[in-house]
């Protein structure tokens, strides 16, 4: 444990290094050194200024859940995740983003969405132990894998990315072989609830036993969309003895709602 703080100390002394002489993907300004609800943020892509200014979800107003919110928890029927902690709704810049690391290869903002889900996981954090909430310790961190043939002709899996930053910062155990994906399905853009759900069954499989103490796993996306994805791999893990599953991801997408017609309250941090 004491090499792994280490190399977070180290990796905090590059990024400070590089903030210096860096300029503000948004706005152009000069980076310096940030912080995010108290916490320090070890990135070197954005201003003080565009980090106040971007869209976060009211983390206070939901208790660090999503699934509180009941126009939220309405939207995703059909989930075998019992927490849902997202930073932002799909909006601008964070789709921007989404878009350029997903196609464009830009791995730097790997870095800058895991501190940005760590400041608010860890304030998140401290609000409910103030207010005594209990807090169950998380006891592994996975990621959405990809099908290898997908892997192979992206070269890289954003969530993995994003996944594997998180838990550093965190110093928190992450496996990214827990679970495997057998099925190279379709694309699930465009498809209902139901037909994402049907495309997906049987898509994952565990490799590997689960320990018998991991009874919280904390799973990691880029995007959540319906959390069919997610809810598909929860299903496994309970299976295999894990009571509690969180699913943390950079942004939250409600495409029924749109359809519909329908205007969700989002709870945003304005």
């Amino acid at each position: 444990m004491a090499w792994k703080l280490a190399l977070i100390k180290f990796k905090t002394c590059c990024t400070n290094t590089l903030s210096s002489i860096s300029c503000c993907d948004l706005c152009g300004a000069n980076v310096g050194n940030s912080v995010l609800v108290g916490y320090s943020l070890p990135q070197a892509l954005l201003c003080q200024y565009c980090i106040n200014d971007l869209p976060y979800f009211n983390q206070n107003l939901i208790t660090g859940n999503l699934l509180s919110w009941p126009a939220i928890h309405r939207a995703l029927p059909h989930i075998h995740f019992d927490q849902l902690f997202a930073l932002s709704p799909y909006i601008y810049p964070f789709n921007k983003w989404l878009g350029q690391m997903k196609y464009l290869g830009r791995f730097e903002l790997a870095n800058l969405f895991s501190a940005l889900l760590c400041a608010q996981w860890q304030a998140m954090l401290m609000k409910k132990a103030a207010i005594s909430i209990e807090i169950r310790p998380i006891d592994l961190v996975i990621s959405v894998p990809l099908h290898v043939n997908k892997w192979q002709i992206r070269g890289y899996n954003q969530a993995h990315l994003i996944a594997k930053s998180f838990a550093g910062q965190l110093a928190l155990p992450y496996d990214a072989n827990v679970v495997m994906r057998v099925k190279n399905n379709e694309s699930q853009m465009g498809k209902t609830g139901s037909q994402r759900r049907k495309n997906l069954a049987d898509a994952f499989f565990l490799q590997e036993k689960l320990a018998s103490h991991i009874k919280h796993v904390l799973i990691i996306d880029d995007v959540v969309t319906t959390g069919t994805t997610a809810s598909e791999i929860s299903k496994l893990l309970k299976q295999a003895g894990v009571e509690t599953v969180t699913l943390v991801t950079v942004c939250l997408t409600l495409p029924n709602a749109k359809k519909s017609g329908v205007v969700i309250p989002i709870p945003l941090n304005y």
